[in-house]
Formats: structure tokens, sequence, C-alpha cells
């Protein structure tokens, strides 16, 4: 019987001490085979019916992992783009909350329309700085720079309260924080993270057609938008897909071969499981890190832990072998299911005197 270790060490065999999945996640070997396979369809001339398959089961297994029906899950590229989606969908002149320093392709295309009213606050202050008129919520589950959660259930009542809508961005939480997309407006996810899968694939969810879809229109829709995509090639779609996927952005086929059989190991681990393992061995660096006598930026309840001064150790430690991030001058770690105690040590070891 397999057990989480033995499933972890036949999927992954790093060549270093890789502590960037904040950045990037490793590839699992079951993805690799897949875009191997992928290669070959297109290299080989054969039908690409199986990749277009693998959308649909990519598809099927995010909704699973986020607690939605898959009518409810398009398919697209990146985050950016489907920020722009939830943005073009606002009114001018609506006012929209972000947090101070979020991730670029959550916010920037708020700010690119020129016509909303933006307000950045401090992570801490955006649910009690809702308020009437606030039309939108955008903020990320976890924030890249430094591992901070969101507090999700304040923003969510505090928005519900006062009629505005939530848009929120699980790139850096899918995969080892529980994902309820069912309580918010919008979500998003890159894939390419802690969900382990190629770069090019975004998920986002929306609510379902019987609420119009929360009002979003498919300005980016194009062929695969359609309800019977194959009869929606030439001219303007007539009958756009009666769930999700009319929001769907035409797919990276190869990322999406490999996309489904990453969220599939995900779904055989348990994402309570990897959000256990996760967050010992992020607890392990802090109090590594405190016999150091250096304390991390307060991130409680998440495997990313950003350290103040030490962002200028990046190179150094990258020509041993050990990968992190220099962020704003901050050594950021982030800790996943193919690390292990031997990999905190080492890069303690490494930040020791």
């Amino acid at each position: 019987m397999e057990t989480f270790e033995s499933l972890v060490r036949a999927e992954f065999a790093p060549k270093n001490t890789y502590l960037n999945t904040a950045s990037s996640g490793l590839l699992p070997a079951r993805t690799v085979t897949a875009l191997q396979e992928a290669a070959l369809i297109r290299a080989e001339g054969r039908p690409l019916d199986p990749l277009f398959q693998d959308v649909e089961a990519a598809r099927a297994a995010f909704a699973r992992l986020s607690g939605v029906p898959v009518t409810r899950v398009a398919a697209g590229t990146s985050v950016s783009t489907y920020s722009g989606l939830v943005a073009a969908s606002l009114p001018p002149g609506a006012e929209v909350l972000t947090a101070e320093d979020d991730f670029s392709s959550v916010v920037n295309p708020f700010h690119t329309r020129g016509d909303l009213k933006v307000r950045a606050l401090p992570l801490e202050r955006l649910a009690e700085s809702v308020r009437p008129g606030t039309a939108l919520v955008a903020v990320s589950a976890a924030q890249s720079a430094d591992g901070r959660i969101a507090d999700l259930p304040a923003l969510r009542e505090a928005a519900r309260a006062h009629g505005a809508r939530t848009y929120v961005d699980f790139s850096q939480a899918a995969g080892w924080l529980p994902v309820d997309a069912q309580s918010y407006d919008y979500t998003v996810s890159t894939t390419f993270k802690w969900l382990l899968g190629p770069h090019g694939a975004a998920f986002l969810v929306v609510p379902a057609e019987s609420e119009g879809f929360g009002d979003l229109k498919p300005v980016l829709a194009g062929w695969v938008s359609g309800e019977i995509p194959k009869d929606s090639c030439y001219g303007p779609v007539a009958e756009p897909a009666h769930s999700a996927r009319r929001f769907d952005i035409s797919p990276a086929l190869f990322t999406y071969a490999g996309t489904r059989h990453s969220l599939e190991l995900l779904e055989e681990l348990g994402v309570d499981a990897v959000r256990a393992h996760d967050l010992a061995l992020a607890d392990r660096f802090r109090a590594g890190l405190a016999d150091l006598g250096h304390v991390p930026l307060s991130a409680p309840g998440s495997p990313i832990v950003s350290v103040p001064g030490l962002g200028h150790r990046q190179p150094e430690l990258s020509a041993a072998g050990i990968e992190v991030s220099d962020r704003a001058g901050n050594l950021r770690a982030s800790f996943h299911l193919y690390n292990t105690a031997a990999d905190v040590d080492r890069l303690l070891d490494a930040l020791t005197p």
C-alpha cells in the first residue's frame, strides 16, 4: 500500500534543494511523461482529441479540488487574463478594493481600466474597509511576497453586507490550502506553483448560469467558448456555452495534458496531508531561524517564509544548489510536498555564520 512518502518519492527526484515553489513547482514524473506523449502526438500527426480530453479532465479535477460543479469552471492561460475579464465587467467609476503590494496579475488590470476607483489598503484592514458603494474586493488568498494569508471569511461577510463581489486569487494557496470557491463570486488560480503543473494554464470559477455568471461577458471568447465548439469556428459564436466554458481561452494543449496528471496526484495525496507536511517544514525553518537570531515576517499557517535582510544571499545559495527567492531584499523560502526536514536543515546550515 502506497503511503504519502512513497507516492511522493516515486514522483519527484530533485537534483538540488528546491525551496522555491512560490515561484514555480516541480513537475511530477507522471506529468513529464504526459508532456512527452503530447509532443509525440503532435510530432507524429495523430488526432488531437486526447489533448482536448485532457483539458476537460483537468477542469473536472480542479472543480473537485475547489468544491464546485464543473459547470462553474473556465479554463484559460493566466491570472492576469481573468483579472482583465472581471475588470471589464465593472461599470465606470466602480470602487475596487485591493491589498497593498498584492501580486500585479491580480491588481494591474483594474488599474489599467483607467475609469475605476481602485483603493489599495493593508491586507489586515481590507475587510473593515469594505463600504457601501464598494463593487469588488480583489485579493490573493496568500500573499506572494511573504505568505500572509488573507482573512477570507471576514472579507466574504463584509462584502456580502455591502453588496460587493469578491475575486480571490488562490495561486499561492491552491494545492496546500483547502479552496472553498463556492463561498466567493470569482476565484482564480494558475497551476504552475503549488498545483505542480506546467506553465500556461489557469482556472476561473464563476457564479452559476442561473446567477448570470456574475455579470461577466465573454469578451475574450473564441471558438472553444461555443456550446458546440466545432460548430463555432467561423463568424460570431452563435451559441455561447451554457456553462463557464463560455469564458474559456483557447488552451495550451501540452500544458493541460500535464496539468491533468498533476491535479490528479494532489487528489491522491489529499490537500490536508499536503498542508500538514508543508506547514511542519515551514515551522521547522522558523524555529531554526530563531536560533540563528533571524525574525521572519509574520505569516502564521503559511508554507511561505520571508526573512528580511537575507535576500542578497540568494545567488550564493543557488550556486550551492539551494533554490530560494529574493523578494525586495527578503529571502523567501517555500516548502512543498517534495521537501524534507533535511532540505530545511541544509538551508539553515547555509545561513549559519
